[in-house]
């Protein structure tokens, strides 16, 4: 797994990244930038819980995340839940940061704001809100701002990033989540399945290097799916 410097704060995006696009690295930045993290981890989830599957393997999923981190500064790629067994809880995965070491508050989950709007669904919440930082990334049709009135019940721990305020927080033993409104590609992993199975191009909506290896390995293309051709293993 890979490491974070000692006493450095680290930002997670977990996903499916089933197929990782222009989205997920704004999303990452966003929070990068806005609240000075000199790591943000992309950890694709072996098996997401809220979703029926995914269309191709961890492992072509973790090849794409790492094609996407190369040229970004600061953003790499980690196996942290790779090898679970079971559904790829997030309090699961902070539980196992927390056993390696990391410290609750030394932790920024990061999300984008529609999967945040959902958060009372998540397992052990609204527990598992004590163990890391959120960061909370505004998406197409869904604004931070928005979030307040859908979870009015979290309205003390909500804070906009980027203010004295937010980076008070940050170095306290109490965990906040950080709204972020910041600009993000209108992109979904669907809308990318599904013109990659009607053959339409997906330039432009994911990074050139992960483009070519979809084109490469013909993932999600047509009917008949190549996805676990890579070591013959399909999650």
């Amino acid at each position: 797994m890979i490491r974070a410097e000692p006493g450095s704060r680290i930002g997670i995006l977990g996903g499916t990244f089933d197929p990782l696009h222009l989205g997920h690295i704004a999303v990452a930045l966003a929070a990068r930038d806005a609240l000075d993290l000199r790591q943000v981890w992309l950890v694709p989830t072996r098996t997401p819980p809220h979703r029926s599957g995914t269309r191709v393997s961890i492992y072509h999923r973790f090849a794409m995340a790492a094609l996407g981190a190369l040229s970004v500064d600061g953003v790499s790629v980690s196996d942290l839940d790779a090898d679970t067994t079971g559904p790829s809880y997030t309090y699961a995965l902070l539980d196992r940061l927390h056993a390696d070491g990391y410290r609750p508050a030394q932790i920024v989950f990061i999300t984008g704001a529609d999967a945040f709007a959902d958060i009372a669904t998540w397992r052990r919440y609204p527990a598992l809100l004590d163990g890391a930082h959120f960061a909370v990334v505004s998406r197409p049709r869904q604004s931070v701002e928005a979030l307040c009135a859908r979870l009015p019940e979290l309205t003390d721990r909500f804070i906009l990033a980027e203010t004295d305020e937010a980076r008070e927080r940050l170095d306290t033993a109490q965990t906040s989540i950080f709204l972020i409104d910041a600009p993000t590609p209108d992109v979904s992993s669907t809308n990318l399945r599904e013109r990659l199975r009607t053959g339409a191009s997906i330039s432009g909506l994911v990074p050139a290097d992960v483009e070519r290896y979809i084109q490469r390995h013909r993932l999600y293309a047509a009917e008949i799916s190549t996805a676990g051709h890579l070591h013959e293993h399909t999650a």
